[in-house]
């Protein structure tokens, strides 16, 4: 096979240099991918033993060798019995397979397996056990010299199989070497490119942004940080499980969401430990359909993402394991964000609590579809080293790093604060392993800390209201005193309420769903023709919105000469329809808009386009208190509202309305239906 010479950079000079045997070229990986069912981290190991070199030829000789290597020796699973026999007529031979070992504490011995060969009760040398400690954490990946002997028995049973020799194909021992040292001889750029690169990613095409390789690299803080709760949500193709499914070993992909409490956290009948136990991560694929048998498996999961602990029966038990969920958001942001919350995929089991534990929302929608263009042919880590470096990183901390040199803000909240000392500790972790991180560095990861919280925030604030009222997150620099406010890209675009002139008709109102309490933006539009006084709904108009317009309809024929209307309201037929640019399934407290909007159409005078309407009304223009005065007005505001029309019941509600609210948006107070079209209508 002809290689193909790559233009290497000083980057691949200064990786070889620093990691001998331990970076590969990620094209030679993907060539051998599709040409046999290996595990990436085996395959990558071998090209990184034989293939590591900068010089063309030297790589071809090399390949060839692990062609050779892998077509002769791999083990097929549905080739077992073969592989038995031909070692039984041979008396040894060579393969490549995973081997683990057990001490079985019955026979006071170590016993290997080979798990494609599906060979058991393998007798292994108690030194190789010692010098290759993976054999009983899992397994690991090898060329075993295997042998054949009849006489071999133990306990009158006959154990022909041993293992005479055994050559790591994956690393055998926990140890990283001097990473931390070698890092050193990086910048922080050229080591966030190294990192890309060991992703199979080219960070020098024009697509990967500052912003976008550190986004690509959070996917990665789960694996470095206990106990770290990520949620990714994005178009479909960006490679949100790739991480999870093919970096590391110590990783576990839950295809699909469904699971069992046993499984995951631990099994009452045998005492087994689940998987929060067993693995650095587990990450669910398909977010959307994460189902648990027992109906208590999202409550026993939400308490563990707390604090990393569980209970069942009458223990208490610890765990180390980070959670992920990854899952596929259609449509546009903007609209989502109009429409709904960013969590809406989820199943309905998941509540406010139990979002409020997660840590960093990625946003997935900001990291396109995989393309061919994207990959690298450059150097990057081995697989499995690289596992072994994020692994042992988990043992460290920097949690208490943001706070040496900066404060958080008011806003910051408990939960809030240690979300953001956890991905700032996991991002020092990866780009610094060593610690030495800047200043501006620091701030730098705590800015992008706080916009993955707050995210998760305002999507609480959407849904469980004035609980979650404190968003504006910002760090005061301790030195300075110079506060930072961090916003959130996908903010500030795409408002309803744009100021554009409306048509005679329209009005804006803000209703509320009895049901759950959610409150929604409607645009109210009547429109009248001649006719017999008839009222037309377009539309699935909700019955508590049909009652508001039959109240807004009788005040409007009872009061039509107060109003100095000279049109017979009989003489029309009024279509009236609301559009509901939320998502909620009632929309109560509204007569009063309705009754706007019926008087716009029949005086042919717009109201004001930056005014929302509230209030509701009895058929006799009796006045009601708009609830939950502090959401609307925020909804308000962010909706792109300057001014609002509140009952005048409502003043004393104001001393509940933050400062910041206040000061961005007018309250305009009515003490009727008359006055309150009046006011909406500027005719006085």
């Amino acid at each position: 096979m002809t290689i193909e010479a790559i233009a290497l950079d000083g980057l691949d000079e200064k990786a070889a240099e620093a990691f001998p045997g331990l970076v590969v070229r990620k094209d030679l990986v993907r060539r051998l991918r599709s040409a046999y069912s290996v595990p990436i981290f085996v395959i990558e190991f071998l090209l990184g033993k034989y293939c590591a070199a900068t010089d063309p030829l030297v790589i071809e000789q090399g390949l060839a060798f692990v062609h050779r290597n892998l077509s002769e020796k791999y083990v097929k699973p549905d080739e077992s019995e073969a592989i038995k026999s031909r070692i039984q007529l041979r008396g040894s031979d060579q393969i490549i397979d995973k081997v683990s070992a057990t001490l079985r504490e019955t026979d006071d011995k170590y016993w290997a397996r080979l798990h494609n060969a599906l060979i058991d009760f393998v007798n292994v040398d108690q030194q190789l056990i010692e010098e290759h400690d993976r054999l009983l954490m899992g397994g690991v990946w090898a060329e075993v010299s295997l042998g054949y002997d009849p006489s071999l028995k133990f306990h009158n049973a006959t154990r022909p199989f041993f293992i005479e020799k055994l050559k790591p194909i994956q690393l055998s021992t926990r140890g990283i070497g001097p990473v931390q040292e070698a890092r050193a001889a990086f910048s922080r750029d050229e080591w966030i490119d190294l990192l890309i690169r060991s992703l199979g990613m080219e960070p020098n095409h024009e697509y990967f942004s500052p912003r976008r390789k550190l986004l690509y690299l959070t996917r990665l803080i789960p694996l470095v940080e206990r106990n770290y709760n990520l949620i990714e949500l994005g178009p479909r193709g960006t490679g949100k499980s790739f991480v999870y499914q093919q970096i590391s070993p110590y990783c576990h992909l839950v295809s699909g969401g469904q699971t069992s409490v046993p499984q995951m956290f631990v099994n009452l009948a045998s005492g087994q430990r689940g998987l929060v136990c067993l693995w650095d991560t587990v990450a669910f694929d398909e977010a959307a359909g994460v189902r648990f048998q027992d109906k208590n498996g999202i409550s026993i999961m939400k308490n563990y993402m707390e604090d990393g602990t569980f209970s069942r029966g009458r223990e208490i038990i610890s765990a180390e394991g980070s959670i992920v969920f990854v899952g596929n958001l259609d449509g546009d942001i903007q609209t989502i964000l109009r429409t709904s919350n960013l969590f809406y995929p989820l199943p309905k089991e998941m509540d406010t609590a139990f979002f409020d534990r997660i840590h960093a929302y990625l946003p997935g929608w900001e990291l396109g579809k995989t393309r061919d263009e994207y990959y690298t042919s450059h150097f990057g880590f081995v697989s499995d080293y690289l596992a072994e470096i994020l692994r042992h990183l988990r043992k460290t901390s920097y949690v208490d790093l943001p706070e040496k040199l900066f404060a958080f803000g008011s806003h910051v909240g408990g939960r809030d604060a240690k979300a953001v000392r956890k991905t700032v500790s996991g991002l020092v972790k990866l780009l610094h392993p060593n610690g030495d991180v800047t200043k501006g560095e620091l701030a730098e990861y705590i800015e992008l800390a706080l916009e993955l919280r707050r995210r998760v925030k305002e999507q609480l604030k959407k849904m469980g209201g004035l609980e979650y009222w404190d968003v504006n997150f910002s760090y005061v620099d301790r030195e300075t005193s110079q506060q930072t406010f961090v916003p959130l890209p996908e903010s500030g675009g795409g408002t309803v309420i744009s100021g554009d002139p409306l048509p005679p008709g329209s009005v804006y109102t803000i209703g509320s769903d009895p049901s759950d309490r959610r409150l929604a933006i409607y645009l109210l539009q009547t429109q009248i023709n001649p006719g017999s006084g008839r009222m037309i709904p377009l539309g699935s108009l909700s019955p508590v919105m049909k009652e508001a317009l039959k109240a807004a309809d009788a005040y409007l024929r009872a009061h039509i000469r107060d109003l100095g209307i000279d049109r017979d309201p009989k003489q029309y037929d009024f279509t009236v329809q609301a559009v509901n640019l939320n998502q909620a399934k009632e929309g109560a407290e509204t007569a009063i808009a309705f009754f706007i909007s019926m008087v716009s159409a029949l005086l042919e005078r717009p109201t004001d386009p930056t005014t929302v309407i509230m209030g509701e009304m009895s058929v006799k223009g009796m006045l009601q208190k708009v609830s939950n005065l502090p959401e609307r007005l925020q909804m308000a505001l962010e909706a792109g509202a300057k001014r609002i029309l509140i009952p005048s019941e409502n003043k004393r509600d104001l001393a509940d309305v933050p400062d910041e609210v206040l000061n961005k948006l007018q309250p305009i107070f009515y003490t009727d239906p008359i006055n309150a079209a009046i006011r909406a209508m500027g005719l006085q």
